[in-house]
């Protein structure tokens, strides 16, 4: 055997010897980075190759490709969701403005990631649900209940019903507004340098202006000029 074999087997991780959870975390790992690469129609024999294993060992821990793209989604989109994001929406201790701004300072830290916004996107566009179900999640928990906070803030009846799909869309447009700015960065890989934090309050504050809710809000502070 050659020093340069010796060398290679010595520097290799001994995959063989892991245990089946850290093998199996280590598939979803390799699997986010995947993905988020190549896009959900990447196929799991090219990520076994990129692993260094075999194909069949991914099916071992895994049922289908539709099992591997779940776990993924569990990783990356539902463990990075913070479950005080929704009654921070519905304090009204404080302006909604404010509630918006603190909202999506949060959630641009938690994704504006590469890998989730790539697999978001990709996702979105075949035939795996990943973009529908966690869009669904975004609107229960964030644009309905904005949408309700607005009509009390603005003096209407909030016993008139449910949110109407143009009450939905004012809030759907501010957030991808805000998501936008990932997608320019991750997706067309666009440079972006304005501080996040700065351009959230610019564009949470633009949008309370547009519908005219002046007398409700509380100054958000910034240093951008605007």
């Amino acid at each position: 055997m050659s020093s340069d074999t010796t060398m290679l087997e010595t520097e290799r991780p001994r995959r063989k010897n892991m245990r089946a959870e850290e093998r199996e975390k280590a598939i979803v790992s390799e699997a986010i980075r995947f993905f988020a690469e190549v896009g959900s129609e990447g196929q799991t024999r090219e990520l076994a190759k990129r692993m260094g294993i075999s194909h069949a060992v991914i099916y071992r821990h895994f049922d289908s490709k539709e099992a591997l793209i779940e776990r993924v989604y569990e990783q990356v989109y539902l463990s990075r969701w913070n479950p005080d994001w929704g009654p921070l929406v519905l304090d009204r201790s404080r302006s909604l403005e404010a509630r918006l701004t603190q909202f999506y300072k949060e959630y641009a830290e938690r994704v504006f990631h590469y890998d989730w916004v790539r697999i978001f996107v990709s996702s979105g566009l075949k035939s795996y649900d990943l973009t529908r179900r966690y869009l669904a999640l975004v609107r229960e928990k964030i644009i309905i209940p904005a949408a309700l906070e607005l009509r009390h803030d603005l003096g209407r009846d909030p016993v008139a019903g449910p949110p109407d799909e143009a009450e939905l869309e004012l809030f759907w447009g501010l957030h991808g507004s805000i998501f936008y700015i990932a997608i320019r960065k991750f997706v067309y890989e666009v440079p972006v340098t304005i501080d996040i934090d700065v351009a959230v309050e610019n564009t949470v504050r633009t949008f309370f202006t547009g519908i005219g809710n002046g007398p409700t809000r509380e100054p958000c502070p910034t240093n951008s000029p605007i």
